[in-house]
């Protein structure tokens, strides 16, 4: 097959997540459902289930930058995904990875907690995203506590700057542009918010579900990854991958005991009246 022929490649950086709520095997599902081929580096190791997580165990940063860079010379990659890092070492072998390639789009998830509240990520691990990864980011979607905890150093916690404002910090920090969203805010709708070097470039709103869900960060960095590999810019990529994340919530299942799980591959399903 000639290469104008391959389904577009991303390689994404994250956790294991064996449960198949979130993690690498949640980004897996959501490109392939959105028609990519998945490259899969693995950043750490966890235990958990639908409920929360248990532990977590960083892979060697070696490790981690021989999977990217043996894949990365064998095939032609058109966007970068990253998620759950695992310690600093992996950051900054990350960073010096994908510095090598600064024309292909790179979305960052920036996971600071789990969605049950788990702390994934330690004040220096943050600090090096915030260094070392951010100023190569074409794309950041902190939800909106980690919109705030990114843009607030401990100096000027205590200031309580506002969603705008702390896009503002993020963007100046490096990242060309971010989308904060509004899960954790209040009212009856969900508002997500885009914002570049001038502003905000768009926010949309959405109905707010009634469940609580694992791994719908993942999805929606994942999705807008997908629509960046098929030539999408990002404003159009954002809400695409917005209405692709908010289907896969609608539809989405429980498995377990704990929260929901997005419906990634909602769409081959059947409706149940028929």
């Amino acid at each position: 097959m000639s290469e104008d022929l391959l389904p577009p490649i991303v390689m994404v950086f994250a956790a294991s997540d064996p449960s198949g709520g979130a993690g690498i095997q949640a980004d897996i599902m959501t490109l392939s459902s959105m028609g990519c081929h998945p490259l899969s580096v693995i950043t750490a190791l966890t235990v958990q289930d639908s409920a929360g997580v248990e532990s977590v165990l960083a892979v060697d940063a070696d490790w981690v930058a021989g999977q990217a860079r043996a894949l990365l010379e064998d095939m032609p990659v058109a966007a970068f995904k990253i998620g759950m890092l695992g310690s600093v070492e992996n950051i900054a072998a990350i960073a010096e990875i994908v510095a090598d390639y600064p024309e292909i789009p790179l979305v960052l998830d920036p996971v600071l907690a789990s969605g049950s509240g788990d702390e994934l990520a330690s004040e220096d691990m943050i600090a090096a995203l915030c260094e070392l990864l951010l100023p190569q980011t074409t794309l950041l979607t902190p939800n909106s506590l980690e919109a705030r905890h990114l843009a607030t150093d401990a100096d000027d916690a205590a200031s309580d700057p506002d969603l705008p404002e702390c896009a503002r910090r993020l963007v100046d920090a490096g990242a060309e542009f971010v989308l904060v969203t509004g899960t954790h805010e209040p009212g009856m709708q969900v508002v997500n918010s885009l914002y570049g070097e001038a502003g905000l470039i768009r926010a949309d709103a959405w109905e707010r579900l009634p469940d609580s869900y694992h791994g719908s960060g993942c999805t929606l960095a994942s999705a807008i990854a997908a629509n960046l590999a098929n030539g999408l810019d990002v404003a159009e990529a954002v809400y695409d991958a917005q209405e692709y994340t908010w289907q896969t919530l609608a539809n989405g299942f429980r498995p377990g005991m704990g929260q929901h799980f997005p419906d990634r591959f909602f769409w081959v399903r059947e409706p149940e009246d028929e």
